[in-house]
């Protein structure tokens, strides 16, 4: 089955969309008919973005915007916005995916903080914001997409600002898919999607050559339009090293700290090292 808003003739937003996962993505739902509009930050990638989606696309270069804007501007994400509906009328599918990840510590730089909030997280809320409203008016089936992170649910130690910034994206989109569930006639849908370990320019920390654990940007976007179309909220992607079992105790125990009154990250602490291990042999 598909998601009732992967047809063709269909609008699809994507931020972040001139390469990794939100390029993949765009490109499927560009050869399903749909009009995709990629929005990123650089005029040769998203020169380079365009030219591709063309060639997937049905409709060739007409079926295809690309637009340079930052997530974490508002006043960006209503250009955009109306960009789109004045090209094409509305938007059914809108992907918030954009992402940054420098690196951070608690007593890091501040500017760190600042930079990957404003994108990671307030990229999301601005676009929501801008474009769920004129979604909801449309009445057509539709589905918003937010790209969240494994560290926003396990939040490991290393990188605290991305972590929060995925967490609050976690929290957004549940809050937004039940606003979406109660409003009058149901027809837009929000999803989170969780990505594994993808080789995408944000993860490839240098490294030219895909780790074998890692998963392409391509089984990402395929894992997704799958899921998609089974009704999923939680997209929880498997890759080449970590399975849904081993992300399921994971998360259960990460929740356990509470419930057991646990140290923080007690995965990670010491003293609960074989218990953790016991745990995942359970």
């Amino acid at each position: 089955m598909s998601h009732p808003a992967l047809v063709p003739g269909s609008v699809a937003v994507v931020t972040g969309g001139a390469s990794g996962i939100g390029l993949a993505a765009a490109l499927r739902f560009a050869a399903l008919g749909l009009k995709v509009c990629v929005a990123d930050l650089g005029p040769e990638k998203l020169a380079a973005a365009a030219d591709a989606l063309a060639a997937a696309a049905p409709g060739g270069a007409e079926d295809v915007l690309a637009a340079e804007a930052s997530v974490a501007r508002p006043e960006d994400m209503d250009r955009l916005a109306a960009g789109v509906e004045a090209a094409w009328g509305g938007t059914d599918v809108l992907m918030l995916n954009a992402g940054v990840q420098p690196g951070s510590s608690v007593f890091g730089p501040i500017e760190d903080w600042i930079r990957v909030l404003d994108v990671n997280l307030w990229g999301v809320i601005h676009g929501a914001r801008a474009f769920v409203p004129g979604m909801l008016a449309r009445g057509r089936p539709g589905a918003v997409i937010a790209t969240g992170s494994k560290q926003g649910i396990t939040t490991p130690p290393g990188d605290p600002a991305y972590n929060v910034s995925k967490a609050g994206v976690k929290v957004f989109t549940e809050a937004l898919a039940h606003e979406l569930r109660n409003a009058p006639g149901h027809a837009l849908t929000a999803h989170l999607l969780i990505p594994g370990f993808v080789f995408t320019p944000l993860a490839a920390g240098g490294r030219t050559e895909r780790p074998a654990g890692a998963w392409t940007a391509d089984q990402t976007a395929d894992f997704l339009l799958e899921k998609l179309g089974a009704g999923d909220f939680y997209i929880l992607c498997p890759d080449n090293d970590v399975d849904r079992a081993l992300d399921e105790k994971r998360i259960a125990w990460a929740a356990g700290d509470i419930i057991e009154n646990r140290p923080p990250l007690s995965r990670w602490h010491p003293d609960f090292a074989e218990a953790f291990k016991a745990f995942v042999r359970g």
